[in-house]
């Protein structure tokens, strides 16, 4: 089921009463989800995401725009005639119902042509389990189950009315890492043996670039970019973007232009042919460092971590933005510990610049 967005926007009345105005919480937001596939609403705390689920899920309603599942504006239908299924962060399970009742719980209520059977429920309960792989949890309460056998029942419940479009809530925030990480590979599985479409809402952007068709990055309820996780991380249209997404962090350094050519400090760094002359932010994917005693550019080595294939550097830089400048070179390298510096060449398509007054992005021909 395709989902489109047109110009949605959100805004509360603004509690603080010495503040004028409302608080806008989604801001004419605009895109297509394609039918079938995981898309990732991401970004920090406050952004709007959950505001943008529901709105989606019909749990609130928009001050603007339009809300479209396939060709059918449900801008205005309730929730329960929209064909969704959610999940939420802390489960919402019925303590004192049976796994096999929680999932069930849904289908009571269907009504009409709709109206199933007990045996009917039962089995449907029991296909949905068994796409969770917890088919042999049907008669345990929700509290003789671990954290993530509940997310489970709560995404078979979500499921078990084969819904139009699933939409989930931070749904691993509660799991320790190891059960985020299986469980985040059970829910790409899920959904693509349903082909459902779905919306999965999270501030982790480890989580959501992992399991993602799409990621939508937002912030202050406004869209900042959407595409292919590795396509955004590549190709960060302004800073908030290209440092929000990536772990470590890019290292931003000040710096500036001139003469085509990218300076750190007093050191020319990088050719970058067509870029006008000006002050500039300079963007550093930890793995766009080359390790190289004649490299153009300098840090102050603080110390070398080992991560098995790979070498930490970490280092200082009077024009970092970052307490530390952390570069991720092939463990085949031999630094000298006992250095003071350590010297590197940037790669050009992992070397970013930014407008120092608007934060836009600033693309240049790379050798």
């Amino acid at each position: 089921m395709k989902v489109v967005l047109q110009n949605l926007t959100k805004k509360f009345p603004n509690r603080d009463k010495k503040i004028k105005g409302e608080v806008i919480a989604v801001n004419d937001f605009t895109f297509e989800i394609p039918d079938g596939k995981l898309i990732g609403l991401l970004g920090p705390s406050g952004c709007g995401k959950s505001t943008t689920l529901n709105l989606i899920s019909g749990l609130q309603k928009p001050t603007s725009g339009q809300i479209f599942f396939g060709d059918d504006d449900v801008t205005n239908l309730p929730p329960e005639n929209r064909g969704v299924g959610l999940v939420f962060q802390n489960y919402a399970l019925y303590p004192h119902l049976t796994v096999r009742k929680n999932i069930t719980f849904p289908l009571e209520n269907l009504k009409g042509k709709d109206k199933l059977t007990k045996e009917e429920m039962n089995q449907k309960a029991l296909e949905a389990a068994k796409l969770v792989q917890i088919d042999e949890l049907m008669e345990r309460k929700p509290s003789e189950l671990s954290g993530g056998q509940q997310q489970r029942v709560a995404i078979a419940r979500a499921l078990v009315k084969m819904p139009r479009v699933l939409l989930l809530d931070e749904p691993l925030s509660n799991l320790d890492a190891r059960l985020r990480l299986q469980t985040r590979e059970e829910i790409r599985r899920i959904q693509k043996e349903t082909q459902i479409t779905t919306i999965f809402v999270t501030h982790d952007q480890e989580e959501a670039m992992s399991i993602s068709d799409m990621i939508v990055v937002m912030k202050d309820g406004v869209m900042h970019q959407m595409g292919k996780p590795q396509e955004v991380y590549d190709n960060p249209i302004n800073l908030f973007v290209a440092t929000f997404l990536g772990t470590p962090p890019i290292n931003v350094f000040d710096g500036y232009v001139k003469n085509s050519t990218l300076y750190i400090g007093e050191e020319a760094v990088l050719a970058v042919e067509g870029v006008k002359d000006q002050d500039v932010y300079v963007g550093v994917r930890p793995e766009g460092f080359i390790l190289d005693e004649n490299g153009p550019f300098s840090c102050d080595l603080s110390r070398v971590e080992i991560m098995g294939r790979d070498i930490s550097v970490v280092s200082t830089h009077a024009l970092s933005h970052n307490p530390t400048v952390r570069s991720i070179i092939s463990a085949e390298n031999h630094i000298n510990v006992g250095s003071e510096k350590v010297r590197f060449a940037l790669k050009p398509y992992k070397t970013l610049i930014f407008n120092k007054e608007t934060e836009e992005r600033i693309y240049f021909e790379a050798d």
